[in-house]
């Protein structure tokens, strides 16, 4: 395969690039699970707390929120955990903020190494060009005059292979962090509209 054979040619500065890269894919195929995961929860969680919700029957919401450790029931516990006849909207809002704030580092860790490892990626790429091109200058001040030309030209074309490499690392780290974001963005948004909605519930004017 060419991707072989260019990493057979690329030389020692390929190994840290598939590192990273290796490290960054197990980030992201964690990051998309646990995600994913979350956002089949927080559907399932809702869809059962409705119905309580809208009777009234916040000792069963309690119980169900209490018993599940996903970021939607922890978010609402807060709420519950301050929803009595003499507590104002703005503090049972204030708990559910404060419960949010909670859970916000759970959905957004370690998304953010994927752009950092991509930048690393090009980085590496190019120092392993750099340092490539060094060599081969210095192998062909060195050559036969008659050899010069077809050294250089092989010694260059085996150079840009770490900066071909790392561009194959970072740009599919860097879509993942891109998706992952607009991923962790839309669950947060489902988060806070049912905190919302659990506050219209809670509190009737």
């Amino acid at each position: 395969m060419e991707i072989v054979k260019l990493f057979q040619a690329g030389g020692t500065f390929m190994y840290p690039i598939l590192a990273i890269f290796a490290i960054g894919v197990a980030i992201a195929l964690e990051r998309y699970f646990y995600l994913s995961k979350t956002n089949r929860m927080t559907n399932k969680v809702w869809s059962e707390l409705v119905p309580m919700l809208k009777a009234l029957d916040f000792q069963r919401a309690t119980k169900l929120t209490g018993s599940i450790k996903t970021p939607i029931a922890n978010v609402l516990n807060y709420g519950f955990s301050l929803h009595s006849e003499n507590k104002r909207r703005e503090v049972i809002e204030s708990g559910m903020e404060e419960g949010m704030m909670d859970e916000m580092p759970e959905l957004t860790q370690r998304t953010h190494y994927l752009a950092t490892f991509a930048n690393i990626a090009t980085l590496l790429g190019l120092l392993g060009t750099i340092v490539g091109l060094i060599q081969a200058f210095t192998a062909v001040a060195e050559a036969d005059p008659a050899e010069k030309a077809d050294l250089l030209s092989a010694s260059i074309s085996v150079a840009m292979n770490t900066t071909a490499f790392g561009l194959m690392a970072a740009i599919p780290l860097l879509l993942v962090h891109s998706y992952l974001v607009t991923k962790t963005a839309r669950l947060v948004g489902d988060l806070e509209k049912a905190s919302i909605k659990a506050l219209n519930l809670m509190v009737r004017d």
